[in-house]
């Protein structure tokens, strides 16, 4: 710098600092990455990790499915799952990620044959994310409904029809009349203001009023898929707020949404506390709690397969393995982060977190099924069931009913909201990572932008027949394709560039460890938790059905878009690595051979850490051929 233009040389290096630091304020001057940005705080990327895996499914998936599979029971399964298939694939997500402080697409220099990868994984996360902001649009409308002295779906209103009663209806009986004695249907008891004889009733179970709430006004439901309807306008202003929050918690990235998750992570848990205490004083609790795991648990139920794939299937996806997430957040790690400590508590805290959300849900769900005669069975719900008719349901009568609806639904908010920051995130790495000039000028409008297309494209999920493109997006994205990429990410990563390999890029953040540290994790990688997913798999497509919401099937176009969805999904893994062996150089055998091998700026983000094993890498943030090496081309040294 010209000294003759700057009296003091160190004032004006402080204000170019500055300046820069304007800029590019997803950076700040205490980062070891100065191109991407790192968390401010260890403490930022935990509460951050753990409210992306800790989300709506741990509080109305994992109560229905351990009080289904057997109680207690479930848990052994469920703690086997988690150490065989959710924690090894967990590690390896977050190691991959810190470890090239890259995004889920631009990570696979370490394997560009299998790119189309991460371009599968941030896709189903948009198409995920589309309709997981949907279910907080719900969670602020009940929220803003509870505040008034009595819950509107306390009773049966004006909006309700002749079906609504929280008793059984009856639907024919005998009757008297001057004629003799006749049997006789409800419409002719109404119009004649009859009596049946006492022991003549036929009944039907009558709709709770919580249940015809839910259709008839919260989501002004239609009679299927093929009957758009309107917006419903309301639910399209819930859905406006709900990623005005997600666009202001996410302004400047990492570095704002890693403030507010103390608050959207921790809230849950004071929340679930406070619902567990006022549950278990309700009488009838302990029933509940019993046949979700206590007493009533059934350890024969061990011996079904179908127990063993539920346990692995709710791992799997609780974790939110493979959804790009992982590998998103981690990015913003420094290099020596202790991201296998980091992996252990995170998961367990998302599997206990899941086991103490079902005592507070099935304490007050004995309580309903203890007022109202009936069964646990009879009253447990699951998915939007649970959430928004079974539990509305039960807070209604409870003393204080508005109060308590209020802080459950702000619950589900602040659940749904972690998860959706990280969504969110993924999709802005991986741009950052593509584009790191573009958003290193213009974060916020591209970040506010991706809100905005992705509130445009929810809309058709606030119509009248919204609830059925939820349901059908959820049914396939989140499905099949997510299996696709888990099992592609673990084989290429472990058996194509090496998982030994692997293991000593690990080693070079987190330090050395010994053979036997090492053992359970390679029987994981290469052998169990790949079979596993596979089993998963293959048994998904053996057990396929055609989604239904309640007892209404989707017609057949609506079928062929689901399958259009998880295609448009995972259809570019063979494109892009069509493209990457065109652009590689030499016969057939030679092409694949080079994309199998890392490119040659795989590795460490920042010089310094490259040490001897990758000191001869190509600079990561230059603008490369992800297939320089050549035919003959060597791999990076080791």
């Amino acid at each position: 710098m010209d000294r003759l233009k700057c009296p003091s040389f160190f004032k004006c290096r402080r204000k170019e600092k500055v300046t820069a630091s304007s800029e590019n304020f997803h950076v700040d001057d205490n980062d070891e990455n100065q191109e991407r940005g790192n968390w401010s705080k260890k403490s930022d990327y935990l509460l951050s990790m753990v409210g992306y895996a800790v989300g709506l499914g741990n509080v109305w998936r994992f109560p229905f499915l351990t009080y289904n599979n057997g109680g207690g029971a479930f848990l052994i399964p469920y703690t086997i799952m988690l150490a065989l298939a959710g924690l090894p694939l967990f590690f390896l997500e977050c190691s991959l990620g810190q470890f090239a402080s890259l995004g889920p697409v631009s990570v696979w220099r370490i394997l560009p044959l299998f790119q189309g990868v991460g371009i599968t994984m941030v896709l189903i996360s948009i198409f995920v994310t589309i309709y997981y902001n949907v279910i907080i649009a719900y969670s602020l409308y009940y929220m803003f409904a509870s505040f008034r002295s009595q819950l509107p779906w306390a009773t049966c209103g004006s909006w309700s029809d002749e079906n609504c009663s929280r008793s059984p209806i009856v639907t024919h009986c005998n009757v008297n009349t001057t004629d003799g004695l006749i049997h006789v249907n409800r419409t002719w008891l109404d119009i004649n203001n009859a009596t049946c004889l006492n022991g003549s009733e036929v009944y039907v179970p009558g709709q709770l009023p919580s249940e015809q709430y839910w259709n008839k006004v919260a989501l002004q439901r239609s009679s299927g898929m093929e009957e758009t309807g309107v917006v419903v306008w309301y639910l399209a202003l819930c859905l406006l707020l709900a990623w005005l929050i997600v666009g202001a918690a996410l302004f400047k990235g990492i570095k704002s949404s890693g403030k507010v998750v103390y608050f959207t992570a921790l809230f849950p848990y004071v929340v679930l506390f406070i619902l567990l205490i006022r549950g278990a004083t309700l009488e009838g609790s302990l029933k509940g709690i019993s046949y979700y795991i206590g007493s009533q648990s059934n350890f024969t139920k061990l011996t079904e397969a179908e127990v063993w794939k539920d346990a692995a299937t709710q791992i799997f996806y609780s974790l939110s393995v493979a959804w790009g997430g992982l590998v998103a957040l981690s990015s913003y790690n420094k290099f020596n982060n202790n991201c296998f400590s980091d992996a252990i508590v995170i998961c367990l805290t998302n599997c206990l977190t899941s086991v103490f959300a079902g005592f507070a849900i099935f304490s007050i769900l004995g309580h309903m099924a203890h007022i109202s005669g009936q069964e646990v069975s009879q009253v447990v719900k699951q998915g939007f069931d649970l959430a928004f008719v079974a539990y509305p349901e039960a807070l209604s009568q409870l003393p204080g009913g508005p109060f308590w609806s209020i802080l459950f639904f702000f619950m589900l908010l602040t659940l749904g909201l972690d998860s959706q920051f990280a969504s969110i995130e993924t999709i802005t790495t991986t741009i950052q990572d593509l584009f790191p000039k573009l958003m290193k000028k213009m974060r916020i409008p591209v970040t506010l932008g991706c809100c905005l297309v992705l509130f445009l494209l929810g809309l058709v999920c606030v119509t009248q027949a919204g609830i059925y493109w939820v349901n059908l997006i959820d049914h396939f994205c989140a499905g099949w394709g997510i299996l696709i990429a888990a099992i592609l990410e673990i084989v290429g990563i472990i058996w194509i560039y090496g998982g030994n390999r692997f293991i000593d890029d690990i080693e070079m953040m987190i330090g050395a460890k010994r053979w036997i540290f090492w053992l359970w994790w390679r029987a994981c990688w290469f052998v169990v938790t790949p079979v596993l997913l596979i089993a998963i798999f293959i048994w998904s497509v053996v057990t396929f059905h055609k989604p239904t919401y309640g007892e209404i099937k989707y017609p057949d176009w609506g079928i062929a878009v689901g399958w259009s969805l998880i295609i448009f999904c995972i259809i570019w893994i063979p494109i892009m690595a069509t493209i990457k062996i065109v652009q590689a150089k030499g016969n057939i055998f030679q092409r694949i051979a080079s994309c199998c091998r890392p490119a040659s700026n795989w590795g460490p983000y920042l010089e310094r850490h490259r040490g001897e094993r990758y000191k001869s890498m190509v600079d990561p943030k230059k603008e490369i051929d992800h297939e320089m090496p050549t035919v003959s081309g060597s791999r990076p040294p080791e």
